[in-house]
C-alpha cells in the first residue's frame, strides 16, 4: 500500500490517462459524426484536452523536482509522465491532419483504428490505476498484456488500411492524405504500447 505522501504521483498519472480516454473517445465522436465543417470548433476541444495533460505533465516536474524521497525513482515517474502526456499529443495531432487534409469522407479503417486507440487508453488508465500496487502487479501484467495485443490489432487494421486506400482511390493526393492520416493513428497505438513497456520495465526493476 501507497504512503499517503505518495498519493500524488499515483493519482497525477492516472489523471493523465483519464485525460486521454478522454481525447480518444471524442475522437471516435469525431470520425463516426464526421464533418468537415465542424472539424476547426472539434481541435479548439481536443486541443483543451491535450492542454490539461500538459498541466498535469508540468504538475509532476515540478513536484519531482522538490521531493526528497518518491514511491518509484523520480527519473521513472519523469518517463511515465513525458511520454503519457505524448499520447494525448499524439491524439490531437490525428485530428490536425484531419485539419490540414480535409478529407471528404471518412474510412472505415480510421474508424477502426481510433476505436482500438480509444480501447488503449481505457487499458492505460485501468494500467495506472494499479501502479501503486506495483509490488503485487498481476492487474498490472494484465493491463499491459491488454495494450500490447490491442496494438497489434492496430498493426493489422493500419496494413490493410495502407492497401485499400491505394486500392480504393485514383486520386494521388486523398491516398497521400490518408496514408499520413493513418501514420499519426498508428503513432497513437505506438505511444500507449511504449507506456505499458515503461511501466513493465518499473515492475521488474522494483519487484
Amino acid at each position: 500500500m501507497s504512503k499517503k505522501s505518495d498519493i500524488f504521483y499515483f493519482e497525477n498519472l492516472k489523471g493523465v490517462a483519464n485525460i486521454c480516454v478522454n481525447a480518444a473517445d471524442f475522437l471516435v465522436g469525431c470520425l463516426k459524426n464526421y464533418d468537415i465543417s465542424s472539424i476547426e470548433s472539434n481541435l479548439k476541444k481536443m486541443h483543451e484536452y491535450e492542454h490539461s495533460a500538459d498541466i498535469k505533465k508540468h504538475e509532476m516536474i515540478e513536484s519531482l523536482s522538490k521531493a526528497f524521497i518518491t514511491p518509484l525513482e523520480r527519473e521513472d515517474l519523469a518517463e511515465l509522465s513525458y511520454n503519457l502526456d505524448e499520447v494525448a499529443d499524439n491524439i490531437e495531432e490525428v485530428l490536425q491532419r484531419f485539419y490540414m487534409d480535409e478529407p471528404k469522407e471518412i474510412t472505415k479503417e480510421s474508424v477502426l483504428l481510433a476505436e482500438k486507440i480509444s480501447l488503449c487508453c481505457k487499458s492505460l488508465e485501468k494500467m495506472f490505476s494499479e501502479l501503486h500496487n506495483f509490488k503485487k502487479p498481476e492487474k498490472l501484467q494484465a493491463a499491459i498484456v491488454e495494450i500490447n495485443d490491442l496494438e497489434e490489432d492496430c498493426d493489422k487494421i493500419y496494413l490493410e488500411a495502407y492497401r485499400n486506400v491505394r486500392k480504393e482511390s485514383t486520386d494521388v493526393l486523398e491516398v497521400i492524405a490518408w496514408r499520413k492520416i493513418y501514420d499519426y493513428l498508428e503513432k497513437c497505438a505506438d505511444a500507449c504500447e511504449h507506456v505499458a513497456d515503461i511501466v513493465d520495465m518499473i515492475v521488474m526493476k522494483n519487484t
